[in-house]
């Protein structure tokens, strides 16, 4: 059976909700209204994260009638210590990339990288680091959705050790490994 937290990250919805959710509790309501889906596809999605321990309840109050219920998401970086990339969660990633690309403001300035590298073992570990601590601290820079003075922004990194291939011909020796 399949990893409960990877299955929960594997759907670009959740992975928003997690966005979402960072800075602030939400309701169902709230995030069907933000992401534009139905509140019980919304409260649907909430329990797939809940069941994973990726959000947490933190309050109920009365509302019209009912009860509404507010989660956060659980603090901890869960794509950033992931050790594993599914192609669930990098399809997820991927549709995520495209739609936030068709939200980007015309003309605003966006710092994009694409790099296939080789580096001593040391400075890759050193960056890989840099890169979380990076990501960790925009996140805690982060304001519930349409706070006043804010800007919304999509950012997706995913960065990675990839197996050195040796160039047909080469030999086992590696000479020539690309």
């Amino acid at each position: 059976m399949a990893d409960p937290v990877l299955r929960a990250l594997g759907h670009p919805t959740r992975l928003r909700m997690l966005s979402l959710m960072w800075s602030g509790p939400l309701s169902a309501a709230a995030l069907s209204a933000e992401l534009g889906i139905s509140h019980g596809l919304a409260s649907q999605h909430l329990r797939t994260l809940d069941r994973a321990g990726l959000v947490e309840l933190v309050e109920v109050r009365a509302k019209r009638g009912g009860r509404e219920r507010l989660y956060r998401t659980v603090k901890g970086s869960p794509l950033s210590d992931r050790t594993d990339a599914s192609p669930l969660l990098t399809e997820a990633l991927v549709n995520n990339l495209h739609q936030r690309l068709a939200m980007r403001l015309p003309g605003s300035e966006m710092v994009v990288t694409d790099a296939e590298l080789w580096v001593e073992p040391e400075v890759w570990l050193e960056y890989r680091k840099r890169l979380h601590d990076l990501t960790h601290e925009l996140h805690e820079h982060s304001k519930p959705p349409r706070t006043p003075g804010t800007t919304p922004i999509g950012a997706t990194l995913m960065a990675f050790e990839m197996a050195p291939r040796t160039l047909p011909g080469t030999g086992p020796e590696g000479l020539g490994s690309y």
